[in-house]
């Protein structure tokens, strides 16, 4: 743009107007520098500044709606940022409406007449036209799932600097909230994707489908059973990604109906959200309490594990029952010559010496897990490594960890505004309705949230810290954001589903796992 004498005079005009303005903003802000520390850094408050009911008042006699009531009278944010959380999951439901109004945006922009004619370039080498609709990208934008907790998290923060200052709010996002979890997931599951861990995990899967004859069936049994499993030792995340990689190669790809479609991703959901409860250090609701309530490997193992074990399995074996029929029919196409991409895959061997590479940063990943400093360093490390290895990698695709990133750190800030509402309802229920309250409670926020949340809860006896444990896992599987993994497994597979994965669908989905595992949690 060409900058003229006229446009050069109003903008020295504007500036001569505004930077008093600017200036005197500057000098109030450092006047009053002590104050907005000491307010930012006490946002959001804490659960326990919170004044309890005494005994026999009408606070206390009332419950716990009292409570809350009394809660966002304090803090009238409260309510603020709950109702940004709750549109923010209501999106979710419509991104795959966003999706078709973009596409006919989009449709109507490329037909529109032109007084000159479009010459098509690519100057970005993506493949695709340079000239794009700039509504219909931002149409596509607010479809994208991942996107849709980070885009309500930016209205949050413009909430928060209205109500409570700009100070406070870049305190709270840059200080408060902790994305270490957002930014592992990210690494784990660029990690996970590479194909000397996916040659070595299909292999290791290959001895299981052998069983089966290799048949889709038993590529099906094998993944949704051992897979989740593997979760207790590689983490949850690093379990989802393979597991679904695999999946979309060895099973959809074969083209399932829908029903059998949607079935098995909420098995997977489920399955994966369970199967990490053999150890204390793989499921992060589990995580978020091991230490606090000394709980070690033998007691998850005895409390926790052989209940997942049996639930994942009774599971399958039902699904199997209800979809025996098109499993065996996708065996019989696929034995006529739907094995060529697993052969052409096997034709190209990876040097042991590369897989124990990977290995080893996929270990010490899992084994920094609570300081980004050294994992995002590691994976910095492994960068050149698989440069180094290039013959024997697949393209590392950075797009789908970053947004299920983006995904999961947008779920933690608004998570973090939560638990005033959170802490009162879990506190002031017994073993069974706690445990349904948990597995509920979970389908709307991430499950770690839920968990932590409870240790804050005080004089919580041992059988109701299994409850809300048990719960919160059992229902992780109900919708996209109820794991940290799902994002996940959701990015890498929502390409085999019309319009993409449906929130709905996959409540339907994995309702019927989820009630077998909780089932078996309670009764076993």
């Amino acid at each position: 743009m060409k900058i003229g004498p006229a446009l050069l005079t109003k903008l020295l005009c504007y500036f001569a107007v505004l930077a008093p303005l600017f200036l005197g903003a500057e000098v109030a802000a450092s006047e009053s520098e002590p104050h907005a520390a000491i307010a930012a850094a006490e946002f959001p408050r804490e659960v326990a500044s919170y004044v309890a009911p005494s005994v026999g008042s009408d606070a206390a006699r009332a419950g716990v709606w009292a409570v809350l009531k009394a809660r966002a009278a304090v803090e009238p944010f409260n309510v603020v940022a709950t109702a940004i959380f709750a549109l923010a999951v209501l999106h979710t439901f419509f991104t795959a409406r966003f999706r078709r109004w973009a596409h006919a945006v989009e449709t109507r922009y490329a037909a529109r007449p032109r007084k000159r004619p479009r010459v098509v370039t690519d100057n970005d080498g993506d493949g695709r036209p340079d000239e794009v609709s700039f509504f219909g990208q931002v149409l596509h934008y607010l479809g994208e799932v991942e996107a849709v907790f980070g885009t309500w998290a930016l209205v949050l923060f413009c909430a928060v600097v209205c109500d409570k200052g700009l100070d406070t709010a870049i305190h709270y996002f840059a200080n408060r909230v902790n994305f270490t979890e957002p930014m592992f997931v990210v690494i784990v599951m660029a990690l996970a994707s590479t194909r000397p861990i996916l040659r070595l995990a299909e292999q290791c899967l290959r001895v299981v489908a052998r069983l089966g004859g290799e048949t889709p069936l038993a590529w099906w049994l094998s993944i949704l059973t051992v897979a989740p499993l593997l979760g207790s030792f590689m983490t949850e995340p690093a379990a989802m990604t393979i597991a679904a990689l695999l999946l979309a190669k060895q099973f959809y790809a074969l083209r399932p109906s829908k029903p059998l479609k949607y079935a098995t991703l909420g098995l997977l959901f489920v399955n994966i959200s369970v199967g990490g409860t053999l150890t204390h250090f793989a499921a992060p609701p589990v995580l978020m309490v091991a230490a606090k309530w000394g709980w070690g490997l033998g007691h998850m193992f005895l409390n926790f594990g052989w209940h997942a074990v049996v639930g994942i399995v009774v599971s399958n074996a039902v699904y199997f029952l209800v979809f025996r029929r098109e499993l065996a029919r996708l065996g019989a196409g696929a034995s006529s010559g739907g094995s060529d991409t697993v052969k052409e895959s096997e034709s190209a061997p990876i040097p042991v010496w590369v897989t124990l590479g990977h290995l080893l940063f996929l270990g010490f990943t899992v084994w920094m897990a609570h300081h980004p400093v050294l994992f995002v360093g590691g994976f910095l490390f492994f960068l050149a490594f698989a440069q180094a290895t290039a013959h024997h990698q697949s393209r590392i695709d950075l797009r789908g960890p970053m947004l299920v990133g983006f995904f999961l750190a947008g779920l933690v800030i608004h998570g973090g505004l939560q638990a005033w509402w959170i802490e009162p309802v879990l506190g002031s229920l017994g073993r069974l309705p706690l445990f349904a309250s948990a597995m509920v409670l979970t389908a709307f926020n991430d499950n770690a949230l839920i968990t932590y949340l409870a240790t804050l809860v005080p004089n919580f006896s041992e059988e109701l810290r299994y409850a809300v444990v048990a719960g919160a896992v059992t229902g992780g599987g109900l919708t996209v954001i109820a794991n940290a993994p799902n994002p996940a497994g959701q990015s890498i597979l929502q390409r085999y589903f019309e319009g993409g994965v449906s929130p709905l669908g996959l409540l339907a989905a994995a309702l019927l796992p989820t009630l077998i595992i909780g089932l078996v949690f309670v009764l076993l």
